[in-house]
């Protein structure tokens, strides 16, 4: 039987990852199987840049923060290798670099998540990962109001110059 100390530190652990899971706007589970060390060092720096957070967890206390929290969602997707991916600002820049990242490797694959309190299956969250980030709708939305404001323009400068003509 395990030691008072080991079990008092699994609990510590357990109620530690259960108040960040409360506090995570997107958690997303991967299978981290056949990438290097190399791999995921970039994969890291790349989520820290967007607050987020990716650790190498054992499943049952992965399991045991996610019941704290009510949330069994997830449960079935505890198997074999995985890693935990917490990002507490956004959830759309997290899954969007995993996405790109299980694109780019092969056995990297994406298990399920919860993305602001919603759980979600890998199809949701790569559809979800597809979708334009905020900037790129408003850059598209700026360029469209722009060319017709252009055109607008181009119209009464020709509407002026026929009136001097005239």
């Amino acid at each position: 039987m395990a030691s008072d100390n080991i079990l008092k530190q699994k609990q510590e652990e357990v109620s530690k990852l259960a108040e960040k899971l409360k506090e995570a706007k997107v958690i997303l589970l991967t299978d981290y199987r056949g990438i290097n060390v190399e791999d995921v060092t970039k994969l890291r720096a790349e989520l820290r840049g967007v607050n987020t957070e990716y650790k190498v967890i054992k499943n049952n206390i992965i399991k045991r923060a996610l019941d704290a929290n009510g949330e069994n969602g997830l449960d079935d997707l505890l198997e074999g290798p995985t890693a935990l991916i917490i990002g507490t600002e956004d959830y759309l820049e997290p899954s969007k670099i995993i996405y790109n990242f299980s694109k780019n490797n092969d056995f990297y694959k994406i298990k399920g998540g919860i993305i602001d309190g919603k759980v979600m299956t890998a199809e949701e969250i790569i559809t979800l990962a597809k979708l334009p980030s905020r900037q790129e709708l408003m850059a598209k939305l700026a360029g469209a109001l722009l060319g017709n404001i252009t055109k607008l323009a181009v119209a009464l400068d020709a509407v002026k110059a026929q009136k001097e003509n005239a």
